[in-house]
């Protein structure tokens, strides 16, 4: 069994710069785009899509704190807020003919200083095979050590697609791919090359916990370094989407060869 994932950034799905507003157009667009691609009768891969919290996460977070003390209100209002997108989202996919299962780190993963610990690749792995897609989400999950801490969904890809063994990876942002200080698309990084290179990756514009995309890349580099490459493209524009989960060169790429 093949299997891709694919993760959507928040800033694609949600209007970042406010407070939980939902970008339904381009959610339903996407669920289209994943609907043609898994419903294909010469399509074999199997399918798990991730997503950013983007404004349904982010303030939340960042008004709890939750680095400085566990505050059980933060962690239910973080996740109530995601799982509300989360729920907009499989809705979508739903409606547009995807078989698609909401799965909530909350409930399925465990944490021990901000790395996941513990999981159930079982259950995961059922919903695959009878045809699901499983969606998971940027939330707030149980930590060992810190009592709760943010998993942000570009953490979460690198973890199943080694725990899983994906083949493909795709991370959907709202730009092009990685852009170096010149303004340009970097057509393809690898982990020696990243040294040099991070210092002209920019963070985010936007109010975000997990990074932006300097965080996506860096996770992704690590990623590489145990032979699973990944590309970040711009799932904003129509039909990039459908372009990456047919095997297209789209945007970055990152990969250790």
């Amino acid at each position: 069994m093949s299997l891709v994932i694919l993760k959507i950034g928040g800033s694609v799905i949600t209007k970042k710069d406010s407070v939980s507003r939902p970008r339904k157009d381009e959610i339903d667009r996407i669920s289209k785009e994943i609907a043609s691609y898994v419903t294909e009768n010469e399509v074999t891969d199997k399918l798990v899509l991730v997503h950013g919290a983007g404004s349904f996460g982010h303030p939340q977070a960042m008004r709890y704190n939750l680095n400085e003390k566990f505050d059980t209100k933060g962690v239910y209002e973080i996740h109530k807020s995601v799982k509300e997108l989360n729920s907009i989202v499989v809705d979508s996919l739903n409606d547009a003919g995807v078989n698609a299962l909401p799965v909530h780190p909350l409930s399925s993963l465990l944490l021990e200083n901000g790395n996941i610990v513990d999981s159930s690749p079982e259950k995961f792995n059922l919903m695959l095979e009878r045809g699901a897609v499983p969606v998971f989400h940027g939330d707030v999950v149980m930590d060992r050590i810190k009592g709760a801490a943010i998993l942000s969904g570009d953490r979460i890809t690198p973890y199943l697609s080694v725990m899983l063994g994906a083949s493909r990876i795709g991370a959907g942002s709202n730009v092009d791919g990685v852009i170096d200080d010149t303004g340009s698309v970097i057509k393809k990084i690898s982990p020696p090359g990243f040294v040099d290179m991070k210092k002209h990756i920019s963070g985010s514009s936007s109010t975000d916990v997990t990074g932006g995309m300097l965080g996506k890349v860096s996770e992704f580099v690590e990623l590489s370094r145990v032979g699973v490459s990944s590309r970040i493209f711009n799932a904003s524009k129509k039909g990039m989407v459908t372009k990456f989960l047919y095997g297209e060169d789209v945007g970055t790429l990152i990969a250790d060869k």
